[in-house]
């Protein structure tokens, strides 16, 4: 509940003393309502929450007070006077969440509000998994904006530009990026799987290095996916390098969650060691049910690493199913150039014969997601031809029935029908598995979706539920449901260890000086509400959020206010300014 003192707000002193001198010239009403708003010590104190202030350690019952966009004292503040007094009693007051792995890098622009997100206490976007909004060539922009609704035009170029331009145009959340190591390639080499010759190379780690300056986190990577697929790790070990001159980290969506999981996550750590940086693993899980065993494998090698004093960190969203392209249900050799360029292939009698045939191989070279989730555990999400939209939501099991054809002649034609990579959500991951993902202390949350309002949800279109509940899931289900782990150290994963990861300043935590990035919320309540049947329901139980010392959301709506910042890494240069 929400308590304002009318004589102690500073919009309403301001703007009627300017009203009375000028009408009425009385100065003594004046120099009252002068009084009175000299006497605000603070602009808010959320006052007798349980605080959760982001550390892991036991909550404790206290005042969190609020002046212009940072906290200024955690305590007992039930004397001061305050422009806006909150009563959060019986609330947990954390610090906001910081989503490690965002998607949300143009419905950012279509609606900045960042509703699906917000609902759950998100403030941080952190964007770029292997592909990022800058630096962009002018062909770039333009496959860009031919394939997304939401984006008419282009007017930046380089990230920090993008994130600028976010901040400007109006964004809830904080915003944050990586730089992704196939933009990097495909500004420099194209599409081709080609090596870049020692010149070449040189030219990447520059453009690294310039986008550390604007303020990006490190460099990222999308290992299953073409063209990024085709950079070897001499590549990689350059790009992390330059990102690491200035305090960057190298993190990856792996080039195998599946039959190839421990060479990826060797991968990982030798880019680390070789790189000299610090190495986080998107999305750490163990795809196909004859993969399930390995987590334990792959846990104990980053265990290994860390012991070795290497900063290995993973995070993960808690579903069983993933969410990619069709085009990862195909062979990468048939994926050289652009999407255009090689979909027609898939037609080609002798190709597709070849697909067929590889399309059945387990434990080949390849991510082969077809074989990982089975043709039953392969949900349409994302077509977008108006003659294909139908099949949205039917798995490729239940459209082969229906087109009554072979599931893998399924996918290749539905490539080629719709003309687009075919957004699918892959089920091929265990309970068992998340909860011990979840029971790990290097492993924070991302929900590898974008952040959605559902009254902009394009017809006949579905979506994986991690868009919607990915941090509400855990607290409920994981934490209050099934005692997987504690309220507080679900928070510390979500707050102050990402923050400690990406080498972020002030925020993550609630503690004097630190932004103020507050989410306020029911540990009774709170909840995911998204199914994959249903995936476009808000999460319940987030009462009040603040970004930066502003409220967004107000007893579970949102306010429609928009203070997002760029939050930038540690190689900006304006830190030396």
């Amino acid at each position: 509940m929400q308590l304002h003192t009318s004589q102690t707000l500073r919009s309403w002193t301001f703007g009627l003393v300017a009203c009375f001198v000028a009408a009425c010239g009385n100065d003594t009403q004046n120099a009252e309502r002068q009084t009175a708003d000299q006497a605000i010590e603070y602009d808010i104190i959320l006052q007798g929450g349980t605080v959760y202030d982001g550390s892991g350690d036991e909550p404790y019952v206290a005042d969190v007070a609020i002046v212009d966009d940072r906290i200024a004292g955690i305590g007992d503040y039930g004397s001061v006077n305050a422009r806006d007094i909150f009563d959060v009693s019986g609330y947990a007051v954390a610090p906001g969440f910081i989503n490690m792995l965002s998607w949300a890098t143009t419905s950012l622009i279509g609606d900045g509000r960042s509703m699906s997100d917000i609902k759950q206490g998100v403030t941080l976007e952190v964007m770029g998994e292997g592909y990022s909004m800058g630096p962009l060539t002018e062909e770039m922009k333009q496959e860009i904006v031919a394939g997304d609704p939401v984006i008419d035009e282009i007017p930046w170029t380089s990230l920090g530009e993008y994130l600028e331009f976010l901040e400007e145009k109006g964004v809830s959340p904080n915003v944050a990026s990586f730089l992704g190591a196939e933009t990097v390639r495909v500004t420099i080499l194209g599409y081709l799987d080609v090596n870049p010759t020692p010149e070449q190379l040189a030219e990447m780690q520059e453009i690294v290095r310039a986008a550390m300056g604007e303020g990006a986190l490190g460099v990222s990577s999308a290992l299953i996916y073409a063209p990024a697929t085709f950079a070897e790790i001499d590549e990689l070990v350059a790009l992390a390098s330059a990102a690491g001159d200035s305090g960057g980290m190298y993190i990856s969506h792996m080039r195998s969650e599946a039959d190839r999981l421990e060479e990826a996550v060797q991968e990982v750590i030798d880019i680390a060691k070789r790189a000299n940086v610090r190495a986080e693993i998107y999305h750490l899980k163990a795809a196909g049910q004859h993969n399930w065993h390995k987590l334990e494998k792959v846990m104990a090698q980053v265990n290994e690493a860390r012991k070795d004093g290497y900063e290995i960190t993973a995070d993960m969203y808690p579903y069983i199913a993933g969410s990619a392209g069709l085009d990862a249900a195909v062979p990468r050799w048939v994926q050289e150039g652009r999407l255009s360029e090689w979909v027609p292939k898939l037609a080609e009698p002798e190709i597709r014969a070849q697909l067929l045939e590889d399309m059945h191989v387990i434990g080949g070279e390849w991510e082969n997601l077809y074989m990982a989730a089975r043709p039953e555990g392969i949900r349409l999400v994302g077509l977008v031809s108006d003659d294909l939209k139908s099949l949205n939501g039917k798995t490729i099991a239940e459209a082969a029935e229906l087109r009554d054809q072979d599931p893998r002649e399924v996918v290749l034609d539905l490539l080629v029908e719709d003309k687009s990579w075919v957004p699918v959500v892959y089920t091929m991951m265990s309970e068992e598995n998340i909860a011990k993902k979840l029971a790990v202390e290097w492993v924070s949350v991302g929900s590898d979706g974008m952040s959605w309002s559902v009254d902009d949800v394009p017809e006949g279109a579905t979506t994986h539920p991690r868009s919607f509940g990915s941090f509400a899931r855990i607290l409920g289900k994981y934490v209050r449901d099934e005692g997987v782990i504690s309220l507080q150290e679900a928070i510390r994963r979500m707050t102050s260890m990402p923050a400690a990861t990406l080498r972020i300043r002030d925020r993550g935590s609630l503690k004097e000086g630190y932004f103020a990035d507050v989410a306020i919320f029911d540990p009774e309540t709170i909840a995911d509400r998204a199914t994959f049947d249903e995936p476009f329901q808000y999460s319940v139980g987030m009462v009040h959020v603040f970004v930066n010392g502003e409220q967004v959301l107000a007893d579970g709506e949102h306010t429609g206010a928009l203070p997002g910042r760029v939050v930038r890494g540690p190689g900006w240069t304006g830190w030396q300014e």
